[in-house]
C-alpha cells in the first residue's frame, strides 16, 4: 500500500474519533450534569451550553497554534501529542464528581487539540499532486462525520451502558488512534531550525489574502450552516412527528443524514474538484446548500427532512475538499500548518456560532426562520465567492502561489 494512502486511512480514522470525541457530549450532557448534583432546570440549560461551546471557543485560539508547532516540529509528533491527550482528557471526564471539574476537563480538551488540522497539514502536503483532490475530499469526511454523528453515538452508548460509559468508550477509540498513528503514519519532515514568523510576517507571505479569507468565511458559513439545526432538531421531530415515540432516534438519523451523504460524496467531489477547478464546485456547492435549506422549513413529517438534509450533505460535501484542495494551491508549503489551522478555527467558530444562531433565532422568531436565515447566509456567501474568487480565477486563470502556479481547466501547470 502506499505511504500516502496509509496515512490517509489511519488519518481518517482518528478524524472521525476526534469528532466524535468534541460533539457525543451534546445528547447526554444534561443528563450528565444533573447527575453530577445540579438540579435546578435553568442551572442545567446554563451548564449544559458553557461545557459544550467552550471546547469549540478554546479550539478555535489554539488551533492555529498547534499548526504552527506542526510547521516546526513536524505532524506526526501533532498527530500523536493530540490523540493520546485527549484519550487521556475524555476519559478523565467519566470520573468527573462536579460540573466544575466537567467544565475544566471540557477547556483542557480544547486546548489540547489539533489532531484535525495535523491530519489535514499532513495529507496536503505528503500526498502526490494526482491524488491530492481524492484524499482531502475523503479526509473531509472524516471531521464532519464523527461531529454529526457523535450525538447520536454518545446517545446510544449512553442509554445502553451509562452515562459515564460513553466517555471511557471513547477515550478509549482515541488510544487505538494514538496506537494507529504511532505504529503506521510516516512522514518525511526536515525541521528548519528558524524562529517562527509572527502574524504580520505570514500575512506578507501569503501570495492570495482575498482568496484566502474567502475561503476561510466559506468554511466558518459551512459549519454555521451544519450545526444551526441542532438546537432545535429534536424539537422540531417533534412537531412533525405527531407522537413522542422514538422522537431521539429519529432526531438522530435526522442530524446525522448530512454526516452519511457527505462520508458518500466528498471524495468523488474532490476528484471533482481536481478535475474542473475548486472554485466551480464551491460556488456550485454553496448555492445547491442554500437553496436545499429553503424547503426544511415546509416538511410535513420527519422523513420529508431526513431526505433534504441528506442533500444538504451531498453539496455540503462539496465545499469542504474544494477549500482544502484551493488553500493548500495558494498557501506556501513552509505556511501550510498555519492557514490550515486558521481554517480550522474558523471551523470550531461556525460551529459553536450555529448553534448559538440556531437556538436565538428559533426563540425569536420561531424555527422556521433558522432554515430562511440560514439558506440566505449560504446564498449571500455564494454571491460573494463568485465576485471574490470563481470570477477572478476563471479571468486570471492564474494563482500567486509558490514558484507561479497556473490554474487552467482546473489544472495545475508551472508558470512560464
Amino acid at each position: 500500500m502506499p505511504i500516502w494512502k496509509r496515512n490517509l486511512i489511519v488519518c481518517w480514522f482518528g478524524m472521525f474519533v476526534t469528532g466524535v470525541g468534541m460533539s457525543q457530549i451534546a445528547p447526554i450532557l444534561p443528563l450528565y450534569i444533573k447527575q453530577l448534583g445540579v438540579n435546578n432546570p435553568s442551572s442545567i440549560a446554563q451548564f449544559s451550553g458553557i461545557a459544550f461551546g467552550i471546547t469549540y471557543i478554546i479550539s478555535a485560539i489554539f488551533s492555529p497554534i498547534w499548526g504552527q508547532a506542526a510547521d516546526k516540529y513536524g505532524r506526526k509528533p501533532m498527530l500523536l501529542r493530540a490523540s493520546l491527550g485527549m484519550a487521556v482528557v475524555v476519559g478523565c471526564m467519566g470520573f468527573a464528581h462536579n460540573v466544575y471539574v466537567l467544565i475544566g476537563l471540557r477547556i483542557l480538551q480544547g486546548t489540547i487539540t489539533g489532531y484535525s488540522t495535523a491530519c489535514t497539514t499532513l495529507i496536503a502536503t505528503q500526498t502526490d499532486k494526482e491524488h491530492a483532490g481524492m484524499a482531502l475530499g475523503t479526509l473531509s469526511t472524516a471531521n464532519i462525520a464523527g461531529s454529526l454523528l457523535g450525538p447520536m453515538i454518545g446517545g446510544f452508548v449512553a442509554e445502553h451502558w451509562g452515562l459515564r460509559d460513553s466517555f471511557f468508550i471513547t477515550g478509549a477509540l482515541l488510544f487505538i488512534a494514538f496506537i494507529a498513528t504511532l505504529l503506521f503514519v510516516q512522514e518525511s519532515f526536515v525541521r528548519e531550525h528558524k524562529q517562527a514568523a509572527g502574524i504580520k510576517e505570514i500575512w506578507r507571505s501569503i501570495p492570495e489574502k482575498s482568496l484566502t479569507i474567502s475561503m476561510f468565511v466559506t468554511f466558518f458559513v459551512l459549519t454555521v450552516a451544519l450545526y444551526s439545526v441542532e438546537p432545535i432538531i429534536t424539537v422540531y421531530i417533534t412537531q412533525l412527528s405527531g407522537h413522542t415515540g422514538h422522537i431521539a432516534l429519529l432526531a438522530g438519523i435526522t442530524f446525522s443524514a448530512s454526516g452519511l451523504a457527505n462520508i458518500l460524496a466528498a471524495p468523488g467531489l474532490g476528484k471533482l474538484s481536481d478535475k474542473i477547478g475548486a472554485q466551480k464546485v464551491i460556488l456550485a456547492a454553496l448555492i445547491a446548500a442554500g437553496v436545499v435549506f429553503i424547503p426544511q422549513a415546509f416538511v410535513q413529517n420527519p422523513w420529508q427532512l431526513m431526505v433534504l438534509r441528506f442533500l444538504f450533505g451531498l453539496a455540503a460535501a462539496g465545499l469542504i475538499p474544494s477549500v482544502n484542495i484551493l488553500v493548500k494551491k495558494i498557501t506556501p508549503s513552509e505556511l501550510t500548518g498555519r492557514i490550515f489551522g486558521f481554517n480550522m478555527s474558523a471551523g470550531y467558530l461556525g460551529a459553536f456560532a450555529g448553534a448559538l444562531l440556531g437556538g436565538q433565532v428559533a426563540a425569536w422568531f420561531g424555527m422556521k426562520y433558522v432554515f430562511f436565515i440560514t439558506s440566505a447566509l449560504l446564498l449571500a456567501n455564494a454571491a460573494w465567492v463568485y465576485f471574490t474568487v470563481y470570477k477572478k480565477l476563471n479571468s486570471s486563470a492564474a494563482i500567486g502561489s509558490l514558484g507561479k502556479i497556473k490554474l487552467i481547466n482546473g489544472r495545475e501547470e508551472d508558470g512560464i
